[in-house]
Parts: structure tokens; C-alpha cells; sequence
């Protein structure tokens, strides 16, 4: 049998304001919620205020969980699963970047089916978890309608990836007022996470038609607004098109799959705390050049894509364009240029490679690479 499947949340709603719903979508799903959130950052903005004052409205009660760290750790998520289960939660609100909404899956999967987060490494869920209402507040990760979450184990050092269809949110609220505080660092970082997730998503080898028409939506949106976003803070239009880029990014990644820039992205971040958008970042173009070959015709419709002329161009001239478009988008955004900026040790590139070979990431995408070429690579940005 050949077919394929495509899975997203059960609601996606979107535009200003919808964040005042989440008390009634909330409603819905329980009674006792347990809000999910960074440290400080939703505080800092008014997204928690605006969140709380929203469940209050539906009359239900909430206790708030705002203990995520960037990168969200298995100790972080140990501590979210006693509260849950001691508060007797019945609802997830998953409020922030993707750590924020990476650790409330997790949260919610093990709530329900038991056991320690790192018993999920190698063995799927087997009932689904607390449900999720996600609300982003960052345009970049898209995991408020994927089914993966990301959790670091900091004493072996690896980010584990977590990926199965009971942790996909029931409701993703996306409201473009939430994200306008993130500064323009922020602002790159994440629009770069999202383009990788979309070109990733468009050349891997498990890519289906369903996921094509989101990814390439998502590169025409990106290439289009990033650089205003970055640039101007108070560009609604912008922001709000990058929501919806990032978002449609999520939904293909999420059905099809990352490739080999996931794969060597995450050692940077758990051997450097590099964090996950900008270490996309810095890989994507040399990764893309290493890539161009195997695919070069879905190379030549993202340069079209971004806007590049190809016409009377062969398809080899344009799939070198598409890869000089990623570059020249990556520069503009102002971000570090080189590994060595971000504190990255080359000397541990050889280990970096070997976690990035047995990657499930590095198996789908479109050229299978040599320990040597991986190498390479790191050496080539550092």
C-alpha cells in the first residue's frame, strides 16, 4: 500500500486577539489548567496577563508552570509532571517560544502514560496525553502544530527528539500581538528556524504533494517578510505573515520531516547551548550547497520561490541561484556569520559528526553524507 498522511491540530485559529479565546477553547477540554511557560518573557509582555485574564472569563481554574528554560531540560519536565499530577490538571496551556510548547508535550505525554520522559527515547506513547491549547509567541519553531517535541538530557549532552502523533496540540491559537515584543535577534533567529523547516521539509526524501504546498508557501512568506520584521519591530503586516509562515512551515515539517541541518544543528546545541533557530541558521546555506545536486530541480522552484529571475536559465544555473537567495537572506539578518562567534570548540567537530550521522534526521535528507563530509561542513562555517 502507497499512500501518504497528513496531520495537523484539530482548530488553528489565527489573528488579533484570538489569544482572548483561549479560555473558551480551553473550557472545551477541561476544567484545571496548567499553563506551561518560560521564565520570564511572557510576563514581561503581558502574553500571561492576557492568557490568565482569559481563563478567569471561562471560569476555570489555573495554576502556572513558569519553569521552561531555553532548550528545556529532562529535570524541567520531571518537575511539570508532578505538577500536574498534583493539581489533577486536565488541560495543557502551552504559552511561548518552542521550549515553552516542547516541554508541555512532553509534560503532557507523560502525565498520562507514565514513567520518566527518557523512557520515551525509544518508545512511543500509548495513550494521548493531557490536551494542549498552543499559543506561540515567537515566529520561528511551529511545534504548536507539529507532532515533535525537543528535551535535552544534560548529562549525556544530546537533545532527544520526541515525535509521535498524540503530542500535536488540539487547539493552536496564533495571535500576531504576542509576538511583537521579540527583539530583532530573536526575531532572525526564529524566521530562520522556520525557512530551514520549510526548505527542509521541501527536499527531504519523505516530502509528499500535502507538504509541498505548505513548505513552499512558507519560503514565498519568509523570504518576503523576514528582513522587515528584523528590521522594523512595529511592523504588524510583517510579523503577521511570518506567524503564518512559520506556521505553515510547522504543518510541513511536521508530516514530512527535517533533514541534514537538524541533524547538525542539535549537537551545537547540546554541547554549546547554541540556540536552536540560530543554529540553523549558521548551517543552512552550506548545507544547501552540499544538498544542491541531489535536487537541484526543487533547487531552481525555491529560487523562483524567492523571487529570483530564472528564466532562460538551465536548471543547474538556477539551483546555484537558489543557494546564493539563502545566503544572501542569512546575511541580511544580521546574525553571527561563523561557528567560532558562537563559542563553538572545532576541536569537538569530529564527535558533532558522529552525533549528526546517527541522527533519523540525516536518513531523509536528499544526499547521504560521509563522517568526512560532515566535518567539512563545520569546518567550512567555523
Amino acid at each position: 500500500m502507497n499512500y501518504s498522511m497528513f496531520q495537523c491540530p484539530r482548530d488553528i485559529i489565527y489573528g488579533e486577539d484570538a489569544v482572548d479565546l483561549t479560555g473558551a477553547k480551553s473550557l472545551k477540554l477541561g476544567k484545571r489548567v496548567l499553563i506551561v511557560t518560560g521564565k520570564h518573557s511572557s510576563k514581561k509582555t503581558g502574553a500571561l496577563d492576557r492568557v490568565s485574564d482569559s481563563l478567569k472569563k471561562s471560569g476555570l481554574e489555573y495554576v502556572i508552570f513558569d519553569k521552561v528554560e531555553s532548550d528545556p531540560s529532562v529535570n524541567t519536565v520531571r518537575l511539570g509532571v508532578e505538577t500536574a499530577k498534583e493539581k489533577n490538571i486536565d488541560v495543557i496551556v502551552a504559552l511561548g517560544g518552542g521550549s515553552a510548547l516542547d516541554a508541555a508535550k512532553a509534560i503532557s505525554m507523560v502525565s498520562t502514560n507514565g514513567g520518566d520522559i527518557l523512557d520515551y527515547e525509544k518508545k512511543a506513547p500509548e495513550i494521548e496525553g493531557i490536551p494542549i491549547v498552543a499559543l506561540p509567541t515567537t515566529a520561528g519553531t511551529g511545534s504548536e502544530v507539529t507532532k515533535y517535541s525537543i528535551i535535552t538530557d544534560t548529562e549525556r549532552k544530546i537533545k532527544m527528539l520526541i515525535g509521535n502523533d498524540f503530542l500535536i496540540p488540539k487547539v493552536a491559537i496564533l495571535d500576531p500581538n504576542l509576538t511583537k515584543m521579540m527583539p530583532p535577534s530573536v526575531t532572525a533567529a526564529t524566521g530562520m528556524d522556520a525557512f530551514t523547516h520549510a526548505v527542509e521539509a521541501y527536499i527531504s526524501k519523505a516530502a509528499q504533494p500535502m507538504c509541498d504546498v505548505y513548505a513552499v508557501k512558507a519560503i514565498e512568506l519568509i523570504t518576503s517578510n523576514l528582513i522587515k520584521a528584523v528590521l522594523k519591530e512595529d511592523d504588524m503586516e510583517a510579523r503577521s505573515n511570518m506567524l503564518l509562515g512559520q506556521m505553515y512551515a510547522g504543518l510541513a515539517f511536521s508530516n514530512a520531516s527535517v533533514a541534514l541541518v537538524h541533524a547538525m544543528s542539535r549537537p551545537l546545541g547540546a554541547y554549546y547551548k547554541v540556540p536552536h533557530g540560530l543554529a540553523n541558521a549558521l548551517l543552512l546555506p552550506e548545507v544547501m550547497r552540499f544538498n544542491r545536486a541531489a535536487c537541484s530541480e526543487k533547487f531552481k522552484f525555491i529560487a523562483k520561490t524567492m523571487g529570483e529571475n530564472i528564466e532562460g536559465k538551465s536548471t543547474r544555473e538556477a539551483s546555484y541561484l537558489a543557494i546564493e537567495s539563502i545566503k544572501n537572506l542569512f546575511s541580511e539578518t544580521g546574525l553571527p556569520k561563523s561557528l567560532k562567534e558562537v563559542g563553538v570548540d572545532k576541536d569537538n567537530f569530529d564527535k558533532m559528526a558522529k552525533d549528526a550521522v546517527e541522527n533519523k534526521s540525516t536518513t531523509l535528507n536528499p544526499r547521504k553524507p560521509t563522517l568526512g563530509q560532515l566535518i567539512e561542513i563545520y569546518e567550512t562555517i567555523y
